[in-house]
């Protein structure tokens, strides 16, 4: 744009070939507007990346009293690992506090995420918390455009700008290859998280940090790329012994990946601790209930998502400023070590 000025409703009725009336209706909410228009000025604050005064204003003033917990994943996924229910009540118990509405939102798709725009430029919640933050998405740069505040489960780097509640990720994998190392482990693999996820490239960081400490030389060092799924975690398990069958433990970064990993050693009669020790991440209610029950580093999901709640509560009601927490992890002995 000309100059890098701030676009105007004007700017916006122009882009999209309507009167300023209608600009303002489509931002205020009203119905007086027909869908065609409607989608049109939409586009155009998407494009223009404009943020309406009322906005603004209503940063200060007129809140919605509603936040969006906004988790980029499919219904199956958010079905299948603990991780999103124990976010979700911790969330939604900081809220119930505070007599704030929550409105999940699962952004899956161009469509979905572009009726998450259409919520932030409408002013029909006060901020977001986002969840499985990705290097590549584009969402946390919409929000911090948009001027609403915002709140991440983990972060995207140690650059992050936004405010970010997570686990000391790195620490806790550290933790759990000593406990390994001392019980005279003496190969051990791990199945790693997504590697465009900060979660995944720190507990990645804190494998390999402990064993340098160890003495361990970086070449005898044996990863497996997962995805956070059971069925990751056991191709991931799979792949690991054809590589290396004589390893004899592995640290599995979620312990949804754990379970996979114990099912594919039971599939090729491996024993376990025996033959494999076994770690995991997380102690979800799984982790209680595998055979044998998992070793596991707890991270205080729930306290991450009554955190990440608080923090924004701070931020709308009392314009609080940037809040950054790495919350204490602790492993927890189980009979699969």
């Amino acid at each position: 744009m000309a100059g890098n000025r701030r676009p105007t409703i004007k700017t916006v009725a122009a882009r999209a070939g309507v009167g300023r009336t209608t600009v303002s209706r489509v931002v205020n909410g009203s119905d007086l507007v027909s869908a065609d228009a409607r989608s049109r000025v939409l586009a155009a604050i998407k494009e223009l990346n404009y943020v309406p005064n009322s906005v603004a204003r209503g940063l200060v003033t007129n809140r919605t009293n509603a936040v969006a917990l906004v988790i980029p994943e499919s219904e199956s996924r958010l079905g299948s690992e603990p991780f999103f229910a124990a976010l979700i009540r911790g969330v939604s118990g900081a809220l119930a506090e505070s007599r704030t509405q929550l409105q999940l939102m699962l952004v899956r798709d161009q469509a979905e995420r572009d009726q998450l725009t259409e919520s932030v430029a409408t002013r029909r919640v006060d901020g977001v918390l986002l969840v499985s933050v990705h290097a590549d998405d584009r969402l946390p740069g919409i929000l911090e455009e948009m001027g609403l505040p915002t709140v991440l489960a983990g972060r995207r780097d140690a650059g992050e700008r936004l405010s970010y509640v997570t686990s000391d990720n790195a620490g806790g994998a550290a933790e759990a290859i000593r406990h390994l190392l001392r019980g005279g482990r003496t190969r051990i693999a791990t199945i790693t998280g997504p590697l465009d996820m900060d979660v995944g490239r720190s507990r990645l960081a804190g494998w390999r940090d402990a064993h340098r400490e160890a003495g361990v030389p970086a070449s005898e060092l044996l990863a497996e790329t997962g995805d956070f799924t059971e069925e990751g975690g056991a191709r991931a398990m799979r792949s690991l012994l054809e590589r290396a069958p004589d390893l004899d433990a592995v640290f599995a970064a979620s312990d949804l990946m754990a379970v996979g990993a114990l099912a594919e050693l039971r599939r090729q009669k491996r024993q376990v601790p025996g033959d494999v020790a076994v770690v995991g991440f997380e102690d979800s209610v799984l982790a209680r209930h595998t055979n044998p029950p998992l070793t596991t580093v707890r991270q205080p999901v729930e306290e991450l998502g009554r955190t990440m709640a608080r923090i924004l509560t701070d931020i709308t009601r009392h314009g609080a400023p940037r809040q950054q927490l790495t919350l204490p992890t602790e492993l927890v002995v189980r009979e699969s070590s």
